[in-house]
């Protein structure tokens, strides 16, 4: 369409969506910079439609704050979404175009009911409504369902566009992980042991509705923040590990295994606790059921100091140190604050990732750290804000906790990258490598620890978001929380599978 710059151009424009509808369809209206177009603004977006039978979104001029990218880019991101039928590109107020449009609804993100709205004077002129709402948190486009349905789950998929935009080549992965060899990399946080139960699906009981099952195999893993510390002595890393066990098998089987790993294991011994324990019963690829053996109550104060003293020993020799915290009271305040404390004195970069997905916590509580991994929930229970758009999510987010990078993850999503640099906030977003995962539970540990590690190594947030969704790609291909080593990662970026994003 046509550019709109003064009346008689806005008047034409619209007269020609107005003639594109049926008899008696109605209209329905959203503008914003959508600088890249990532799942917040496609719920929005899907929002809007359900609304009227046609949409018509405005796409902010080049002078509008916030935007980081031409218009010209950002019609071509809006145009590609199905589900609009008219893209406009706005060189005047929103309210103004919404005066001559006159629309049926206008929808705007919930984040902005409480604020001053101009368009509301422009929609009561002539009878028209303004809708906040910032969509379903769970919508998933068409074309991601249709992807998931035909996809070869054998095979990764690298998005290119993502790499052109930011300036690097997808070999440039293989220079940056031979950086990661021989990092010095301490690992502090809750140690899970994970059980796969495969087995074999009987059928319904007959005396109640009930699954039936029978054993088959049991397949036994390190997890958790002993996960995060495998995979980076896969790649390369010299790890020193600090976590909290229990008395008994499972943390004998955990040193054991993180020993044959190569990963330095120093674990505290909690009697008040058993060593977490998550058993998982699977049948036909699909897990039934997830039973959870751990007590959740903080380490007692002389625990905490024998853990302070450790760690205090390992930091002076420390490049990285990472957070891992599943808040099963490895990790209470006090003590993080006491590590991170001096980790800054060091000088030692730092990295939090802090999982609620049974269980409640604050990623915010993790402040000043260099990166930060949060699922949405993550982020919006840290925030208490179940409403507002991923765009300001992930501003508040970023403020709180004083970070300079946040990544959002989104399962098969995706994730929404968002850095803060010299005061300047960017987001851009990556589509999921692997929509069609054997098991996800590895997923967050596994970028995570790529990302952290790749952002050490000297690569921007978007060369080390790319190396982190490529593990998790992997990781996710396979049933079990096994380390991934530099010679699969490297095997993967040699691959030609490609997707366009």
């Amino acid at each position: 369409m046509d550019q709109v710059t003064d009346t008689a151009q806005m008047d034409l424009a619209c007269q020609t969506i107005r003639e594109s509808c049926e008899s008696g369809q109605t209209i329905a209206f959203v503008s914003g910079n959508f600088n890249v177009v990532h799942p917040g603004h496609l719920r929005l977006l899907k929002f809007a439609a359900e609304q009227a039978d046609v949409l018509v979104v405005g796409v902010n001029p080049d002078s509008t704050p916030g935007v980081t990218l031409t218009q010209d880019m950002r019609l071509e991101n809006v145009r590609s979404i199905a589900f609009v039928h008219h893209v406009v590109r706005l060189e005047t107020s929103a309210s103004d175009f919404i005066a001559h449009l006159k629309p049926t609804v206008v929808v705007k993100g919930k984040e902005f009911e409480d604020r001053a709205n101009p368009e509301q004077e422009a929609v009561d002129a002539y009878g028209g409504r303004l809708i906040f709402s910032s969509g379903e948190l769970r919508f998933a486009s068409l074309a991601l369902l249709e992807r998931d349905a035909n996809i070869d789950i054998s095979t990764v998929r690298k998005p290119q566009e993502f790499p052109k935009r930011h300036g690097f080549e997808i070999s440039n992965l293989k220079d940056l992980l031979r950086k990661l060899s021989g990092m010095r990399v301490a690992v502090i946080g809750d140690l899970i042991v994970d059980e796969y139960v495969t087995c074999d699906a009987v059928g319904m009981s007959q005396e109640d509705p009930t699954i039936v099952v029978t054993p088959l195999m049991t397949r036994t893993f390190v997890g958790g923040a002993g996960a995060v510390a495998a995979h980076a002595h896969g790649l390369g890393a010299d790890v020193k590990f600090f976590t909290l066990v229990g008395d008994d098998e499972a943390a004998r089987f955990a040193r054991n295994t993180l020993e044959q790993h190569g990963v330095n294991f120093n674990a505290f011994t909690d009697q008040s606790r058993p060593t977490t324990r998550k058993q998982r019963f699977r049948a036909l690829n699909k897990t039934l059921l997830r039973v959870n053996h751990l007590r959740q109550h903080a380490s007692d104060a002389d625990l905490q100091r024998q853990m302070l003293t450790s760690v205090e020993r390992a930091l002076k020799t420390c490049d990285l140190l990472l957070f891992s915290c599943f808040n099963y009271g490895c990790l209470p305040q006090d003590l993080v604050d006491a590590i991170a404390d001096r980790a800054r004195a060091q000088g030692v970069m730092m990295a939090a990732d802090s999982q609620v997905s049974s269980q409640t916590g604050d990623v915010s509580r993790f402040k000043g750290m260099t990166l930060l991994t949060p699922t949405e929930r993550e982020a919006r229970v840290a925030l208490n804000d179940f409403i507002s758009g991923l765009a300001v999510i992930s501003e508040r987010l970023v403020e709180r906790a004083r970070t300079k990078n946040l990544v959002i993850t989104l399962g098969a999503e995706g994730a929404l990258i968002n850095t803060m640099a010299e005061g300047v906030f960017t987001s851009d977003r990556l589509p999921a490598f692997n929509p069609s995962p054997k098991d996800v539970s590895g997923a967050g540990d596994s970028f995570f620890m790529a990302c952290s590690m790749g952002l050490r190594a000297g690569a921007d947030i978007w060369q080390a978001s790319y190396l982190g969704s490529l593990a998790a790609a992997l990781q996710v291909s396979r049933v079990g929380n096994l380390p991934l080593t530099t010679a699969e990662l490297v095997r993967e970026i040699d691959e030609t599978g490609f997707s366009q994003e």
